[in-house]
């Protein structure tokens, strides 16, 4: 069973507390919605204290063109990369000595809201020591799902090639695609939760001779992996494509989608591997929204507290799409111990869902 051996986060440099912004977006939209002040509690209710933007929020105030947008995400989703595999490859939370970057045999790189080709790790071996003959294998348009896609598609890379070390990249700067001009509701919505950040994981196959490097007693195995597509739901969540950018679409109907298809899907998942899910220890989820949360807590019946580590990343960073599960998983993987269950969670556009069933030992 493929191990996670080390996560990393980067931090934008722009801390945003909550109420900033909602005050911005009632002085941008209150020509737009008669109603302003009776829609701004979707900044309170989300439970969002702070997010963190790769750009201050005076930038947000004028308008940028789609050129100006992508090269101000490529900056800083290079710059905010390097940052997080350094850490990765170094940090003595995880690691008794650092991982020569020669090691690490495959970068899968996952956004959703930039465009860069040469793609970013690209950009990124450019500024540190890989081999030239590291793998390449970029991931766009996964959206919240792709962080845990990240690791199920480095899970199966290690079953393949059970020596190798990979490494898992999650970039999103999710500010940058702002629509100033755009008055839907769900761009309101949005501009309520998403957050910039940027993650890194470092995935070992079971040859891959990790235990000079362990630090923790215990690592999270991943057991199984199930991506699963809704048909017909293009509609729910994802971008539009537009001249002066990506604008969100963002269906008001998720909460309840979750209640109604996710339960099946993840009581089918477990009933596979390990039985219910009151044999899981720790919900490794995906916080898209405080509603999102609410609606697995009821969904799937978990018990009290279960939630409080997803809710608690919200809280602290927003919905940073693919980058914020592994912000949970750090968090997990600091507290689990040996025989502990964990199960990962994360609903991305499609509609879809992907899902990680992990054991500590």
């Amino acid at each position: 069973m493929p191990t996670i051996l080390s996560v990393s986060e980067a931090i934008p440099p722009f801390a945003i507390n909550q109420d900033q912004v909602m005050e911005f977006a009632k002085e941008l939209f209150s020509e737009s919605f008669q109603d302003i002040n009776r829609l701004l509690p979707v900044f309170i209710n989300g439970q969002i204290e702070k997010r963190h933007f790769a750009k201050g929020l005076d930038w947000f105030k004028t308008e940028h063109s789609l050129q100006e947008k992508n090269n101000a995400y490529l900056e800083s989703a290079v710059a905010l990369g390097v940052e997080a595999i350094e850490k990765c490859l170094s940090t003595s939370t995880y690691l008794n000595k650092d991982i020569p970057y020669e090691e690490i045999e495959a970068i899968f790189t996952i956004t959703s809201t930039g465009i860069s080709t040469p793609s970013l790790e690209a950009r990124i071996m450019n500024l540190l020591p890989f081999s030239a003959h590291t793998k390449r294998i970029p991931i766009w348009g996964l959206g919240c799902a792709g962080g845990a896609s990240g690791l199920s598609r480095a899970y199966e890379y290690c079953l393949a090639f059970p020596k190798s070390k990979v490494l898992v990249l999650a970039v999103e700067m999710c500010s940058l695609t702002f629509q100033r001009n755009d008055r839907s509701k769900s761009n309101l919505v949005g501009s309520s939760l998403f957050a910039d950040g940027v993650a890194a994981v470092v995935v070992c196959g079971d040859e891959a001779n990790l235990h000079p490097y362990q630090k923790l007693e215990a690592l999270p195995k991943i057991v199984a992996t199930k991506s699963t597509l809704m048909n017909d739901s293009l509609d729910v969540m994802g971008w539009d494509m537009k001249n002066e950018g990506l604008h969100v679409v963002f269906s008001r109907d998720i909460p309840t989608i979750v209640e109604n298809w996710l339960e099946p899907n993840v009581q089918s998942f477990l009933q596979e591997h390990c039985g219910r899910i009151s044999e899981v220890d720790h919900f490794i989820a995906h916080p898209g929204g405080k509603k999102v949360l609410d609606a697995y807590e009821k969904a799937l019946g978990l018990a009290k507290g279960m939630t409080e580590i997803p809710l608690q990343v919200l809280k602290e960073y927003g919905n940073m799409s693919s980058v914020t599960i592994l912000y949970v998983l750090k968090r997990f993987m600091e507290l689990a111990k040996s025989g502990d269950i964990g199960l990962a969670v994360a609903l991305g556009p499609g509609f879809s869902s992907e899902m990680l069933l992990m054991r500590w030992q």
